[in-house]
């Protein structure tokens, strides 16, 4: 795998996005080691998805982009849920575990857009085979920004989630939300 490529996978891991998003509230909720899980669960989500594109799907989705607009608003809802869950959530459920699973980051990351960019445009080279040396680096750049995400919640977001907890909750599922109206309007070509 070439230098530029691991900076344009590491640059587009690194957008804000629903994962981004979630290990950030997990971070901030739950705090850095005990959110630690949560990297296995969007480097599982990933892969979900791209080793089945690397496989055999990539090819499907080009030639049917209704198929492709189907996925984004599968997305689209997953993210609403989310987000509807995050605005209604009461302050006394913010338990030990945090508000994020490890459930709701692998569906999230699995149906992530940024995963069929990975697998369909970036990670296949070749053979299946040929391209698992590239999904062990892309599993490692996937745990490095996941662990800054994490990092960035536990420290910056825990401090603005203490003083503000409704807030905080409500402006994390804004931002979901946004993110929702956005692949939606993408795939029904409204954006």
């Amino acid at each position: 795998m070439t230098a530029s490529l691991m900076l344009a996978i590491t640059l587009l891991l690194l957008t804000p996005g629903p994962t981004n998003t979630l290990l950030a509230i997990g971070g901030a909720s739950a705090g850095f080691r005990r959110s630690l899980p949560l990297i296995l669960a969007e480097n599982l989500g990933y892969l979900a998805t791209i080793v089945p594109l690397i496989a055999f799907a990539g090819p499907f989705l080009a030639d049917h982009p209704m198929a492709a607009s189907a996925l984004k608003l599968c997305s689209a809802a997953w993210v609403t849920l989310l987000a509807m869950k995050l605005w209604v959530t009461p302050l006394g459920e913010i338990t030990e575990r945090g508000l994020i699973t490890f459930r709701q980051v692998f569906v999230t990351t699995m149906l992530n857009p940024k995963a069929l960019i990975f697998g369909i445009a970036l990670l296949p080279n070749g053979s299946f085979f040929q391209t698992l040396p590239r999904l062990g680096v892309f599993a490692m750049i996937v745990a490095a920004v996941a662990a800054f995400w994490l990092s960035a919640g536990a420290s910056i977001l825990r401090f603005a989630s203490r003083r503000f907890p409704c807030l905080f909750c409500r402006v994390a599922a804004s931002f979901l939300m946004a993110f929702a109206v956005s692949l939606a309007g993408s795939s029904l070509g409204w954006l």
